[in-house]
């Protein structure tokens, strides 16, 4: 179905409408022969009609549209940004692994088509095969795509075919497909093509970026960039899980864990604002949010209701209020927020939730499913009824801050209470007197650390057990896509920051290095996603751009460079600024565009001088921790701080706090 109204208004100010009407023709046998999302684009240029957009076209073999009266879903205006071709992308090698078959390497995954320009005789078909990596012996590896076979019918072809009118150079490019990849397959060629024969067009949801890294190690930079690829090839209208394969759901808690570090890179707003609404269409009648959003089965009946999955229906509008100060989006969702617990409710007996769980992915991707020798197995799995009460006491607290904003003082007790008596009950439940969390995994005292589910005083006693399954798995991280940023960030609070950072620039499997010694240049879906002298994972759920694991970018913004907003002051008008130098580097900095204005933090370390500049945007305030012990001088721009100037003091860190503008502090 297509509604259109098109308003003209001529040199002389005359204005004319000109509406879909009975009057509108079309055709099928234009050029383009055959379009879908996944499989792609078939364009027969020998069917080209030229003029066919111009006045005086004959149309008359065209047929009369079907007019639809009825009125359908209301029409409104479409809240985020478009999806745009932002950047051509030119191929940097040509292959040959058999004869006739031609492989382009565009030296990046990313999301769009390509432009081709080719020669040939009339009817010659040309086809571009897309994939992520290649094989061992250079040919697409294109298993991963779930490609339809054996009689299934579903899958993704990523396949552009290209019919050929004999005219010379032609140029083709698709328009209503995308592709997720970076090695482009040409066949059906007379000969062998040039490399600026084809070029990469990269087209995503045109979020507006805000921010740069840079730091002293170009692996962390790598890393930074991969994450980056990563949000911008897995926007298309819905924060997808992946571009490549029969799937482009926006998984719910992938979004969930990645959205602070989304609204670091772009401005996020807009683009969730309208995601949380097809969220909310999606939720089912008992309360549930589903799985996935936007959502193409009944959520009364499935994928609907899981733990943290579902939570990203209360997450995210607090991430993004949390940043753009825009209270709107509470307003828009709060109604479905307490719905979500009250379904919750149900299903939490004395205030644990061990009733149903829909799917209950639990930790997923978690260690367990790394397949090496020598790693222990079945140790890194949380109990899933530990995580899913973990959400449901966070849910219930970000309730009841939402509440408060709101001015709902009733409500916000409400949860206030609630949150308390989870709390209670999973401390009591889930750890024991020794003070381990059931299971005993590094996901576990991550997540107990990080929601405040414990009592101050035994904290430390956590952090001890965390550390110790971080040394069981010799210094290698076994949490999932829920717990990982969790664990780094509950490291480097308890003051084990350089094991953070071991995991951070560790490069055997499972890692982030790993994955770009072997060429990654966006996030993997699983740790082992490849593994050399073994091959590929399972091919059925093996992507090799998805941004979960990226969620470590969120604690190098906070943990590393220092930046991160305050929930009690949105919008960036009191920033929390604590960097944590390690790991060998000797400078980091980043400069983020918030809505009032450029934060900056950049600190470098000379000799024995730790030296932090700082630029704070004028309305706002920031409380900044400096790395500085008991013995070390603290100066700004020359001038030794005083206690009159601190708020507070620890053995390694002095705190103040400052107005807007722009400060350089020295220790040494």
């Amino acid at each position: 179905k297509f509604m259109a109204q098109l308003e003209v208004e001529t040199e002389d100010g005359k204005k004319q409408i000109v509406t879909t009407d009975n009057t509108w023709k079309i055709t099928n046998q234009g050029p383009i022969q055959a379009n879908d999302l996944l499989d792609g684009e078939t364009i027969d240029s020998r069917n080209e009609m030229p003029g066919w957009n111009k006045n005086g076209f004959d149309d008359s073999n065209w047929q009369a549209v079907d007019v639809w009266d009825a009125i359908g879903p209301d029409r409104v205006a479409q809240r985020n940004q478009p999806i745009r071709k932002t950047q051509e992308i030119a191929p940097v090698s040509i292959t040959e692994p058999s004869p006739g078959v031609y492989i382009y390497d565009l030296g990046q995954i990313f999301t769009g088509w390509c432009r081709v320009k080719v020669k040939g005789s009339k009817g010659t078909e040309v086809l571009l095969r897309h994939g992520e990596v290649l094989n061992e012996d250079g040919s697409l590896y294109t298993a991963n795509l779930r490609v339809p076979k054996d009689g299934r019918d579903y899958g993704a072809k990523q396949e552009d075919r290209f019919i050929l009118s004999g005219d010379g150079e032609e140029v083709f490019e698709p328009r209503f497909t995308y592709h997720g990849f970076r090695y482009v397959e040409v066949t059906g060629l007379n000969q062998k093509p040039e490399l600026e024969d084809l070029v990469g067009v990269f087209v995503h949801s045109d979020c507006p970026e805000v921010s740069s890294f840079s730091c002293s190690d170009e692996f962390v930079n790598q890393l930074m960039q991969n994450i980056f690829w990563t949000q911008k090839d897995n926007m298309h209208s819905i924060p997808t899980d992946c571009p490549q394969r029969d799937e482009r759901c926006g998984w719910m808690g992938d979004a969930l864990v990645f959205a602070q570090m989304a609204c670091f890179n772009m401005n996020m707003d807009r683009f969730f604002t309208k995601w949380l609404v097809d969220i909310r269409d999606a939720q089912a009648r008992d309360g549930r949010f589903p799985d996935f959003a936007p959502q193409p089965y009944d959520s009364d009946i499935r994928f609907s209701g899981v733990p943290s999955w579902g939570d990203a229906g209360v997450f995210v509008p607090w991430d993004v209020y949390v940043n753009y100060a825009d209270k709107r989006i509470l307003e828009e969702n709060f109604e479905a927020i307490e719905r979500w617990l009250t379904y919750i409710g149900t299903q939490s007996p004395e205030y644990l939730w061990t009733g149903n769980r829909g799917n209950d992915y639990g930790d997923w991707l978690n260690g367990d499913l790394v397949k090496m020798e020598g790693w222990p197995e079945n140790k890194a799995t949380i109990p899933k009824e530990v995580l899913a009460t973990a959400f449901y006491a966070r849910s219930s607290q970000l309730a009841s801050r939402m509440a408060t904003v709101l001015g709902k003082q009733d409500r916000a007790k409400h949860y206030s209470d609630l949150h308390e008596k989870i709390r209670d009950a999973y401390f009591k439940a889930y750890v024991n007197e020794e003070k381990q969390v059931k299971g005993n995994t590094q996901s576990g005292y991550a997540l107990s650390l990080y929601y405040n589910l414990v009592p101050d005083e035994d904290r430390a006693a956590l952090a001890k057990h965390m550390v110790e399954a971080v040394e069981e798995y010799n210094h290698h991280i076994s949490t999932g896509f829920q717990t990982t940023k969790m664990l780094m960030t509950e490291l480097t609070d308890s003051g084990n920051v350089e094991t953070a950072y071991q995991l951070l620039l560790n490069r055997e499997l499972p890692s982030w290095g790993y994955m770009i010694d072997h060429g990654a240049t966006t996030m993997w879906e699983r740790w082992d996603g490849y593994v050399e002298g073994r091959g590929f994972q399972d091919p059925g759920m093996n992507s090799f751009c998805h941004y979960s694991f990226g969620a470590v970018g969120e604690w190098i913004y906070k943990q590393i460079v220092g930046i991160a907003p305050d929930p009690n002051q949105p919008g960036f008008k009191h920033i929390r600024m604590e960097p944590h130098p390690g790991g060998g580097l000797t400078w980091a900095k980043v400069s983020l565009d918030t809505v009032r204005g450029t934060v900056v933090s950049d600190w470098r370390i000379e000799g024995k001088a730790f030296i932090w500049k700082v630029r704070v945007p004028v309305g706002s305030a920031a409380t900044l921790s400096i790395p500085a012990t008991e013995n070390q001088t603290v100066t700004e721009s020359g001038k030794k701080i005083d206690a009159s100037e601190t708020i507070g003091k620890s053995q390694d860190r002095v705190i103040c706090r400052v107005l807007s503008g722009e400060y350089e502090f020295r220790v040494e």
